[in-house]
């Protein structure tokens, strides 16, 4: 075996390596090939396919959150690995040599898994309803060690108004920490600061710093991965375009009178259960769901030709895109390139549910970009973020409610098929022998991954 380890730079496209920013990362272009992905192009999704070969009408994750029919609820970001459905690589990896390991350094799906090594971000939440941040890792003495040698994994520079590229440095550390002790013959490696900060920005933001920062910590993995002699795959899981048009497919079905609202102290809440038809929004695409049959033809055509709508999929259009899992909802609608999908139902902001202002992934019934942001409308944020603490420290329950309700501060999306390849996900590898593909398809990266460990 070659031990192998990959590097996921989320959001990295071949058009970001065209600046003077990136030395290290540029110097690979040349043993580079982009990466046609799936639809969904987004992280749960395309990790999915990678690792096990297939499309999401195989392996189930149609989305990063989804519809979960048997509990009545909108789920998003789950944890554990049977969610996934089929094999990993690195069941095929353990046939072909027993003496094979893994490590998963923050890839998603990482609990409740066969992975011989694991660190994930996972919170503290406290039955005073203090959420703190922490990880959880297999070994389960990972987590200690790894909290007393970098601190406590920093949670809210992970995600939320201040990430930054210190969430990516500690996720650095903890891999070759991992590698240092354990020597995995594979290690899969998550590096999100470009993920937010061109969400937030758009690509043609300043983010000339950003590019620079995850340059720098790619070429400290680089050197550091390669004298211990192993191979280093740079990949992406999609590329991030600008965006300006958020479209709102929940107020449009409640407009039609098919969306349940519940009013539940002064504030709607979605009630997917009574809706005859519900959306679940993620960036560039939207799982709808429609309870009875007949209605599809009807809520169809209220998206068809919806400006910021591309496309409205069917049974036959799921099955295209290779999305026809019963996980997925009974039509699909995918953005025009400009446009993102909210999850937003109230017609006006007074009315929307509690959580809509706080940074909170595990409630929303869709993905929000907008917490990214601190409301500009807030005259001193700094002076109410102190005061929520202050309340936080004091053992008060409190709401951090910090996060803007107008959608149209995001600047960047994805989940659709870009219509450039320079703006979509690449591969480059340290050992380009094994690079035989003008164009890698995601189903194939599975496959390629494996060559890297096993092939002279």
């Amino acid at each position: 075996m070659h031990r192998t380890v990959v590097l996921d730079v989320v959001g990295l496209s071949r058009r970001l390596l065209s600046g003077q920013q990136t030395p290290r990362l540029s110097a690979l272009l040349p043993n580079s090939a982009p990466i046609r992905t799936i639809v969904p192009a987004v992280t749960c999704s395309v990790q999915s396919t990678y690792l096990t070969g297939r499309l999401p009408s195989s392996h189930g994750i149609v989305a990063n959150g989804w519809y979960f029919r048997d509990l009545g609820e909108v789920l998003f970001w789950r944890q554990s690995n049977r969610l996934v459905q089929g094999e990993k690589l690195w069941h095929e990896a353990r046939r072909r040599d027993a003496a094979f390991t893994v490590a998963n350094t923050f890839w998603w799906y990482a609990m409740n898994t066969d992975a011989d090594y694991t660190v994930t971000p996972r919170p503290l939440y406290c039955a005073d309803g203090r959420k703190l941040p922490d990880c959880y890792s297999f070994p389960l003495d990972l987590r200690a060690r790894f909290t007393s040698e970098f601190g406590p994994f920093p949670l809210f520079q992970f995600w939320g108004p201040a990430t930054s590229i210190a969430a990516s440095e500690w996720i650095a550390r903890a891999a070759m920490a991992i590698e240092e002790q354990f020597q995995p013959s594979l290690q899969l490696v998550y590096l999100p600061h470009l993920d937010y900060c061109l969400q937030k920005l758009g690509p043609q933001g300043d983010i000339a710093q950003d590019l620079a920062a995850i340059d720098a910590l790619c070429g400290r993995l680089l050197d550091f991965f390669q004298e211990r002699n192993c191979r280093v795959v740079i990949l992406s899981e999609y590329g991030i375009t600008p965006v300006s048009r958020p479209i709102h497919p929940n107020r449009i079905l409640r407009q039609a009178g098919l969306l349940s609202l519940k009013i539940d102290l002064g504030r709607e809440t979605l009630d997917p259960g009574s809706s005859r038809a519900f959306a679940v929004a993620d960036h560039q695409l939207c799982h709808v769901y429609v309870r009875d049959r007949q209605d599809i033809a009807r809520v169809r055509e209220l998206f068809t030709g919806l400006p910021g709508v591309e496309q409205v999929l069917d049974d036959a259009g799921k099955q295209a895109y290779g999305l026809d899992h019963e996980r997925a909802g009974e039509l699909v609608l995918l953005a025009a390139a400009d446009s993102w999908f909210t999850y937003y139902w109230w017609l006006a902001d007074a009315l929307a549910p509690d959580y809509a202002r706080t940074v909170n992934i595990h409630a929303k019934p869709g993905y929000d970009p907008c917490e990214l942001f601190l409301d500009p409308a807030i005259a001193f944020p700094r002076l109410k973020i102190a005061t929520t603490l202050a309340r936080k420290m004091l053992g008060f329950r409190y709401l951090m409610e910090v996060i803007p309700l107008d959608a149209t501060l995001v600047k960047g999306s994805h989940g659709r098929l870009t219509d450039d390849d320079a703006d979509g996900p690449l591969l480059m590898s340290t050992a380009p022998q094994l690079l035989h593909q003008d164009v890698i398809a995601a189903t194939d990266v599975h496959d390629l991954l494996l060559q890297h460990v096993f092939s002279a």
